[in-house]
């Protein structure tokens, strides 16, 4: 229950919930003051050119404007959470702080601060559903995917398909206006990303053919709705209201549904075991520490062309195709045998839509560190997956145009690239099969 009073006094505090259509928290009636912190313990390791910190900006603004044509307003400070929020208490003397749920270690600890300086109030919002919904009989969770989905489809109902609608607040009045890009520190442009509803628009066409394309990565074949997800620009209940219209046109929806409890799994997975952030969840190995293959993988010049075609999208855009991100994991963590926190930390640093729980458990499960229990040798061969998934090379010469004279054959034919000597292009670092031999004789030995 949202628990409307519409007597009390309420900091409404925006985070992963950046809208004002479908928000729990504009369901709360009182008096409120809408707030949202650029948090300086996130912000400040970021490079000061980050795109990701204008694409905020620029969401923040947009739900400002959204909140005042509904008569509402929003307040923006820069700091640290727990400081700020103590200093509004101290002010307005807060009934509760409201919040939906945000299940990283960072978030939960700073979460936990928060509410000792008073009542806290978590909101349902970020996932679809709560991580003590999901639970075996037993009372633990869930540890393997398919189990999961299975309870996730079991017990999917209209209930979370509910759209919640704004009740009137009374507007407390404050005195914090947005800051620029530069008085935060950084550079660049305030960039809005592409809202939802026309990606929704785009995704409509493709969804039919979604399970079987997928994973192209030479074809525009999914949703691109993972930073308006992750920031909250849209609501997973809308999503899953439009999936569930699609369905009555007879669409088969539901390998776009599994993507989306997969999210749900890895976000639950995080809550439940905080510790996988940076700790393996089972085998003791960390990879072997080689700054040069690192520097190599990052700058995108391995010399594996789909390997490379990943990273410079990564770092050109801010967005990696998933099945170049798992590419490249597996690439990073078995061919380079280098430890995935440093993989992943790579690609947190850089990515619009990261999301520690997906993120994290992603870069495990390429590992075979994480909680899947899919067996630890498996290893993607980065040849044969190119081949099979941008068989015209189309995605390689987009991003690695050094090999736009080539033919696919040539591109996807390791002994030919490691043969001969390209003017701009280097040798593949290492031989697939070699690697591959390496890591599993170094996994035996630590396993």
């Amino acid at each position: 229950m949202l628990g409307y009073h519409q007597h009390m006094k309420r900091l409404l505090w925006f985070r992963r919930d950046l809208r004002v259509d479908d928000n729990p928290l504009l369901c709360l009636g009182g008096e409120v003051l809408p707030i949202f912190i650029f948090d300086t313990i996130i912000l400040g390791p970021l490079e000061k050119t980050d795109r990701r910190v204008g694409m905020l900006h620029a969401m923040v603004s947009d739900l400002r404007e959204g909140l005042r044509e509904i008569g509402l307003d929003l307040f923006i400070f820069h700091g640290d959470p727990v400081r700020i929020i103590k200093n509004l208490q101290e002010r307005y003397g807060f009934d509760e702080v409201c919040a939906s749920g945000d299940y990283d270690a960072y978030a939960l600890e700073r979460d936990r601060e928060v509410s000792q300086l008073l009542p806290f109030n978590r909101l349902h919002d970020t996932y679809i559903f709560r991580p003590e919904e999901m639970l075996k009989t037993n009372g633990t969770p869930y540890l393997v995917f398919t189990p999961f989905y299975r309870a996730a489809k079991s017990r999917f109902s209209s209930e979370y398909l509910r759209e919640y609608r704004s009740v009137p607040q009374t507007l407390l009045s404050c005195d914090a206006p947005l800051p620029s890009l530069k008085a935060l520190g950084f550079e660049g442009e305030a960039r809005q990303p592409e809202r939802a509803e026309i990606l929704l628009e785009r995704f409509a066409p493709k969804l039919a053919a979604y399970k079987q394309m997928r994973d192209r990565l030479d074809l525009d074949a999914t949703s691109h709705l993972s930073v308006a997800l992750r920031f909250g620009t849209i609501s997973i209940r809308a999503v899953l209201r439009w999936l569930a219209e699609r369905r009555r046109e007879g669409i088969d929806t539901d390998p776009f549904f599994r993507q989306l409890v997969f999210r749900d799994f890895y976000a639950h997975m995080l809550y439940h075991f905080p510790d996988l952030a940076w700790k393996n969840f089972r085998y003791g190995w960390g990879g072997k520490e080689d700054s040069e293959k690192h520097a190599a993988f990052c700058e995108g010049r391995t010399g594996v062309p789909v390997v490379d075609a990943g990273v410079r999208e990564l770092l050109a855009t801010g967005s990696m195709h998933n099945r170049a991100r798992m590419v490249c994991a597996s690439f990073y963590t078995k061919d380079l045998l280098l430890p995935w926190q440093w993989g992943e930390r790579f690609f947190a640093a850089r990515l619009n839509d990261y999301d520690a729980a997906s993120n994290t458990l992603s870069w495990q499960w390429s590992a075979g560190t994480g909680v899947d229990p899919q067996p630890w040798f498996r290893i993607f061969n980065p040849w044969l997956q190119a081949k099979k998934f941008d068989p015209d090379a189309l995605y390689v010469k987009r991003w690695v145009p050094e090999l736009a004279a080539l033919e696919p054959k040539q591109i996807h034919d390791e002994s030919w690239l490691s043969s001969n000597d390209l003017p701009d292009y280097p040798r593949p670092v290492v031989m697939h099969k070699a690697a591959a031999e390496a890591a599993l004789e170094y996994f035996k030995a630590h396993t």
